[in-house]
């Protein structure tokens, strides 16, 4: 259990109303889906956008080419998480997930509105393109944000379950994107889709951003940045300037590449790990992702409400070396060829998956001051998300080409988990630490200057 030493001896003075945090709570949980389903619903429509906007007359050409799209969305992560992590540090937590979430809606509705390459040509790719840039651009806003936003308003006893049930609806969408592609499908029949009903799967992001919108519109921005805002100074200090920042951005890129590699090999890899090495039917590969997605997505949950009881270290460690004990043998199973060893395989990846990232995502939060929480944690955040959770896909796919070995990837995974603990092994911990750190309520010391 947390040591009394840990616990908050000057919480915000204003605590939530129980309907706010509910609100709160629904707003981040929303914009998570929302953010991941914009993204994984494109990667779903690969073949049929390969066709609409990259006419060649060799299919896997078009699709390379949907691809290296969907890769500019990576790319302007970094971006978006230096401008919105600065936007929310100066303007506030609220009005940041309110950009968010429009910007987001907006970009992916546009892409339902399309015209193709046979109605203007060239124009449709590079329509393409920006779309998939504003998205990439508002994406690396709307994790950190919720996740510092729903941390600012809970109860400091229940921060990580509040925080990990919130950002698990990140794990939500590749299964339900990839549900609601096939009942598309199978509605409309597979000419219409491909004529038209592929645009209700983009549009339908637009409706979701706007009632995620009215939520936001609805909540108070969080007491402690109100109460860091009112003592701010003119000449605070940027993230990785003073002593105390620069170990938290180390930490939390250190953290954040273990995180998004695991995401993005579990969400985004797995299936096509599952169909093309182990030989699984699509519908078996679909299927135990899916079911290993849900346990992943209740698994943090655990992983939050642990955290709270015994503290963040004890259990983000654990979860750590269990990744490095656990995930070369599960992923072997996995690769069996059964449908059996597959879901196996993977319920052990997602549950270990599901705690680390469950704790992870307070974590980070924590690390940092009010004053520059979501500059720091977000630029950190974003810059590994696109190095590890990038390139995941393309690295493990290299490494079984140039190892002729399923289980290689596995051993990339338990490298980066142990340069993670290295990092951060020397972590303080912050379960039922105070948001308010030091130098939000006081004027940065000569020192910090330098």
């Amino acid at each position: 259990m947390v040591s009394p030493t840990h616990r908050e001896n000057n919480p915000p003075a204003v605590q939530p109303s129980s309907s706010t945090l509910r609100r709160v709570i629904t707003s981040a949980a929303l914009g998570q889906f929302v953010e991941w389903y914009d993204f994984v619903i494109y990667a779903y429509s690969a073949v049929i956008i390969a066709k609409l906007f990259f006419p060649s007359e060799d299919p896997v050409a078009g699709v390379l080419a949907v691809f290296g799209v969907y890769a500019v969305g990576f790319l302007m992560r970094p971006l978006g998480g230096i401008v919105f992590g600065l936007l929310g540090d100066r303007m506030g937590r609220r009005q940041l997930l309110v950009i968010v979430i429009v910007t987001m809606g907006a970009a992916t509705m546009g892409i339902g509105l399309l015209p193709t390459y046979g109605q203007v040509g060239v124009l449709a790719p590079l329509l393409l393109i920006l779309c998939r840039m504003v998205q990439g651009f508002a994406a690396a806003g709307e994790t950190v944000g919720s996740n510092a936003f729903v941390a600012e308003h809970a109860p400091t006893g229940q921060r990580g379950l509040y925080v990990a049930f919130t950002y698990s609806f990140s794990t939500v969408p590749s299964v339900a994107a990839a549900l609601f592609v096939l009942f598309l499908t199978n509605t409309l029949g597979e000419a219409t889709y491909n004529a038209w009903g592929w645009r209700i799967a983009f549009l339908i992001g637009g409706p979701m951003a706007l009632i995620g919108l009215y939520i936001r519109m609805k909540v108070d921005e969080s007491p402690v940045y109100e109460a860091a805002r009112a003592a701010r100074t003119a000449d605070d200090q940027p993230p990785g300037r003073t002593p105390s920042t620069r170990p938290a951005v180390v930490r939390t890129i250190a953290l954040a590449a273990l995180a998004s590699l695991a995401f993005y090999t579990l969400s985004g890899y797995f299936v096509t790990f599952l169909t093309t090495g182990a030989n699984l039917s699509s519908s078996d590969a679909l299927l135990s992702n899916g079911i290993a997605l849900s346990i992943s997505f209740m698994a943090f949950w655990v992983g939050g409400a642990l955290s709270d009881r015994w503290g963040r270290k004890p259990v983000l460690f654990t979860a750590i070396w269990a990744v490095i004990v656990l995930y070369l043998p599960a992923l072997w199973l996995a690769s069996l060829g059964t449908f059996a060893s597959a879901l196996a395989g993977q319920l052990v990846i997602g549950m270990v998956f599901g705690v680390y990232w469950g704790v992870f995502g307070v974590t980070v939060i924590e690390l940092f001051p009010t004053r520059n929480r979501l500059s720091g944690a977000t630029i950190s955040w974003n810059l590994a998300y696109t190095v590890f959770g990038g390139t995941a896909p393309l690295l493990a796919t290299w490494l079984i080409d140039r190892t002729g070995s399923l289980v290689s990837p596995g051993i990339y995974m338990m490298v980066i988990a142990f340069i993670a603990f290295l990092c951060v092994r020397g972590m303080p911990e912050t379960a039922g630490s105070n948001l308010l750190h030091e130098q939000d309520r006081s004027q940065p010391s000569a020192s910090e200057r330098l």
